[in-house]
């Protein structure tokens, strides 16, 4: 018999959410058949069984948020008896002997009425449905009542898709005159203040009208929003951006990107062109490429290029290019393709989505003009590469004589964080990239 835990998934991951079991109680597991699927503030990993033989008990169900190390299921040599065990019971949230408010609560129990009630001789379906943190939180976030939503769940057990169920159907909403729903306590790390925000419970509810859909943030979504709201609050962000003549890139894009595309099965794009420039001006300005510790700036002798991909508008991550300096303009466009890809497939390891130094954020794909993108903590700097489009500008003759031509042009925009340096060396090095990009012989290059 073996506990399988949540493993530890990069050493700053601390928790994350079950998102889905591929296997029953019951159900025969092979070794490193992939088991759950687990979402991180990092990744969204499907794991595989460490060992081999049957489920016989699942301990958290989808949708639950735990701590690493937390035992999620057993797995032991021979079938459990007499079929499916049932969904181990959780004291902690055993219903009231009186009769349910209109939402579960997390609270401490009221206290007890003055006249005692008699139990009925049969309690109905629909009250004290059990109920995991992460449900309780949706219930209350969206106006439910628990009593009205059906349970799907072993042993009576509201799940996590029972209650989206209810909030896309408009179903399950509170009766004029209830009771308002009380808050679930927010995880609060040891030794952090308490929070002194409005308690949600006095906060207005969200409501669908007629015609709204209502649909839940997903878990990279949420994370996701918590990393950057962190960002904002720790770095004093400023910009600088710079306009980029691309035409010396387009020339040899031009000149072979059919050769490009049968060669490695995907379009040459500006990007590993962009890619290159960062790293070699990094070189010359370290303190772009750093990370800020405690009281210190770290400065790294190495570049990780992290790229920001979208997971088809579904959700953001940022897998990384570990020693990108090492490598060369095509070998960087085939890793780059090579991990968006997995990104979207849910493929990636915990290590190909940590360890950067400096991202960038694609965005120019979708003919952005200008984003101004937020630090990808705990680094100083992110660097957007914005949409590139044919416009009129002046150039140079070799005898000092000016003339309008049309090139390719486009911005590069550049947040970075005022405590590691100044605007004139943020300036110094976007100006760096931009001499790369518009004067190096990418021919000789690829």
């Amino acid at each position: 018999m073996a506990d399988i835990q949540l493993p530890q998934l990069g050493e700053s991951v601390t928790e994350g959410t079950i998102t889905r079991w591929f296997k029953q109680v019951g159900d025969p597991v092979a070794e490193d058949e992939v088991l759950f699927e687990v979402s991180t503030d990092k990744v969204d990993s499907e794991v595989p069984s460490p060992v081999g033989g049957f489920l016989t008990e699942i301990r958290v169900p989808e949708g639950d948020t735990v701590d690493v190390g937390t035992v999620l299921a057993v797995i032991a040599d021979a079938p459990p008896a007499g079929g499916a065990a049932p969904a181990a019971p959780v004291a902690a949230e055993a219903p009231a002997p009186s009769p349910a408010p209109a939402a579960v609560p997390t609270a401490a129990p009221a206290p007890p009425p003055v006249a005692p009630t008699p139990a009925p001789s049969a309690p109905p379906a629909t009250t004290g449905h059990l109920a995991s943190p992460v449900v309780r939180r949706l219930i209350n976030e969206y106006g439910l009542d628990a009593d009205r939503i059906p349970a799907t769940g072993a042993g009576g057990r509201l799940t996590r898709a029972d209650v989206e169920r209810a909030i896309q159907a408009g179903e399950g909403r509170l009766a004029p005159g209830s009771p308002a729903p009380v808050p679930a306590p927010a995880r609060v790390a040891p030794g952090a203040p308490a929070s002194t925000s409005t308690p949600a419970a006095k906060r207005p509810a969200p409501r669908s009208g007629t015609g709204d859909t209502v649909e839940k943030l997903n878990n990279i979504r949420r994370r996701t929003g918590e990393h950057m709201v962190m960002s904002k609050s720790v770095s004093p962000h400023a910009y600088t951006i710079v306009e980029v003549d691309y035409e010396n890139v387009d020339r040899v894009r031009r000149a072979h990107r059919d050769e490009w595309k049968a060669a490695e099965g995907f379009s040459l794009t500006y990007l590993p062109f962009v890619s290159r420039a960062v790293i070699d001006a990094l070189r010359e300005f370290p303190h772009m490429n750093a990370t800020v510790g405690e009281g210190e700036l770290v400065v790294h002798n190495y570049v990780n290029l992290a790229v920001a991909v979208d997971l088809d508008f579904e959700g953001l991550l940022a897998p990384v290019v570990h020693e990108a300096d090492d490598k060369r303009l095509r070998a960087i466009a085939r890793e780059i393709n090579d991990l968006a890809g997995r990104a979207r497939s849910k493929q990636l390891a915990v290590d190909e989505v940590t360890g950067g130094t400096f991202t960038l954020s694609n965005s120019g794909s979708f003919g952005s003009y200008l984003v101004l993108p937020i630090i990808n903590q705990p680094q100083v700097a992110i660097l957007s590469t914005d949409g590139v489009s044919r416009k009129p500008v002046v150039v140079a003759g070799a005898d000092g004589s000016e003339a309008i031509a049309i090139h390719s042009v486009g911005l590069l925009a550049m947040s970075w964080d005022h405590r590691a340096f100044d605007g004139a060396y943020a300036a110094a090095f976007v100006g760096a990239v931009k001499q790369i990009i518009e004067t190096r012989d990418w021919e000789a290059e690829l």
